[in-house]
């Protein structure tokens, strides 16, 4: 599984399945579609999870939603959002969702570089909120319940929270010699990006 990056990209694919049908709005859109119409549908249907679910009380939406990427595939996520730029809602969720997939997929990793960086990121540590000691497990809940705030909660919230782990991942990179530095750049990169993207939320102009 790759780390995070600004600008991911899933390999091109001999035979690819069509789009995920979890959204009404792609129903029109497989197989050989116009990729602006399958880009204006993936902004839509990333406004309908991100700003219809919020306001509503279910915890059925907020599991719905944190599974996405198991019940459709990663790649299938990538084929919808990986494109769109990170200051939009569709680019959030991408980062969001890859930097999921990355934690499930090899915790012990970050397991090991968040608690290299927790002491020199201290105040990016509390925001995160991990449950001390921050072991693989305690991990893979911190950035589940990250996600589960799309559906429920405030989402510049979750934007900063999801920002603050990867700082703190970053600098845990930067002090481990087993890391390279274009690591704790595409890791950093991740953790700026979605700070300003917070920033513009609170702003009222994520979009």
């Amino acid at each position: 599984m790759p780390d995070p990056t600004p600008e991911p990209r899933p390999r091109q694919r001999a035979h690819q399945r069509p789009l995920a049908r979890w959204s009404a709005y792609f129903d029109d859109f497989e197989g050989g579609a116009d990729p602006a119409l399958v880009s204006e549908a993936a902004d839509r249907a990333a406004t309908l999870l991100v700003r219809g679910a919020r306001h509503v009380d279910d915890d059925a939406v907020a599991e719905r939603l944190l599974h996405l990427a198991d019940t459709e595939g990663i790649e299938t996520v990538a084929e919808v959002w990986a494109g769109s730029p990170a200051d939009s809602l569709a680019g959030c969720l991408w980062r969001l969702y890859l930097l999921r997939s990355w934690v499930h997929a090899d915790p012990l990793r970050v397991a090991r570089e968040y608690d290299a960086g927790r002491s020199r990121a201290q105040v990016a540590e509390v925001v995160a909120g991990v449950a001390d000691p921050p072991g693989p497990a305690e991990l893979r809940a911190m950035v589940d319940d990250v996600l589960r705030g799309i559906a429920g909660g405030d989402f510049a919230d979750v934007l900063l929270r999801a920002a603050a782990f990867g700082r703190v991942v970053a600098t845990g990179r930067a002090i481990l010699a087993e890391t390279s530095e274009p690591d704790v750049r595409r890791m950093l990169g991740l953790a700026e990006q979605l700070e300003v993207a917070a920033g513009l939320e609170l702003d009222g102009r994520l979009s």
